[in-house]
Parts: C-alpha cells; structure tokens; sequence
C-alpha cells in the first residue's frame, strides 16, 4: 500500500475494491472512451492483482497487474483514473505501486499495450516503445516495455 496525502493506493483484497475497480474501469473505458463492456471484462480478471487509489472513500484510479508465462514477465493493463482526476499523480502512484508489487512478485520485466496518447506518461516512467502502432478496442496503441532489474 501507498499514500500520498489523501490517496491510498491497495492491493484489491475483497469484492468491495473489487467492485470499485470495476466502477472506474467502467467509466472510463467503456462509458468515456466507448469500448465494448464485453472486451473490457474478461478471463484474465479473475487471476490479476487488481489495484485501486481511493481519495478518502473514493475511488478515482485503477490499474492490473498479469503475470505472463515467459521471460518472469508481468503485463501491466486497465490503467485508469477518471477523468476529473487526471494531472494529480493518481496514474504515477498506481504504476508505482503495481511496481512494486511486481517486484515482490519476482517479476523481471513489464509490458503494456499503451494507448497512443497515453505514451507519453509511460516514457516517463521509463518505459520503452516497441514496434508500429496497433488498434486494439478501436483505439491506437503502442506496445511499451520496461526492465524492472
């Protein structure tokens, strides 16, 4: 866990973060950003580590963490802080703590499929950019990777 004034950034550990998480990731990919609600929720929900920031009772960020088979590396996805939230290091707060996490988890490396406007945060934080541009859910992204060793 992670706080910075009044955020706290978890673990999801019970059906009510859960819950919380799910409410974000739903207003802002399916409700702001117009992705279909059957691939926003999908078989790989059940087996991540879900992580939501709450300001005091409120949720306003979430993000997962997917370990994959190959290479100890994890994939990081579902990066969301509701829109009026944006700008306030909600978004940096959640990557941090997915990675530590991952760390913990003995994770090597990250990967993202960041969508293309977004890029530029993930640069910051160090992550590198592979390949062309892709669409995926009907929005252009880019396939990002970060070494967390």
């Amino acid at each position: 866990m992670s706080s910075t004034g009044d955020l706290d950034v978890r673990v999801v550990t019970d059906e009510t973060e859960r819950k919380d998480a799910f409410a974000v990731r739903h207003e802002v990919f399916v409700e702001e950003q117009g992705v279909d609600e059957d691939l926003e929720y999908d078989e790989h929900d059940a087996d991540a580590v879900h992580f939501v920031a709450y300001d005091d009772a409120e949720p306003v960020g979430v993000a997962r963490l997917r370990e994959l088979e190959d290479d100890d590396a994890g994939k990081v996805e579902r990066v969301a802080v509701l829109e009026s939230r944006r700008g306030e290091g909600i978004g940096w707060e959640l990557m941090r703590t997915l990675e530590e996490r991952a760390t913990e988890l003995g994770l090597a490396k990250l990967k993202l499929h960041s969508q293309t406007h977004a890029a530029e945060f993930y640069d910051r934080l160090g992550y590198d950019r592979y390949g062309e541009e892709f669409e995926e859910a009907g929005i252009p992204h880019v396939e990002m990777r970060k070494s967390l060793e």
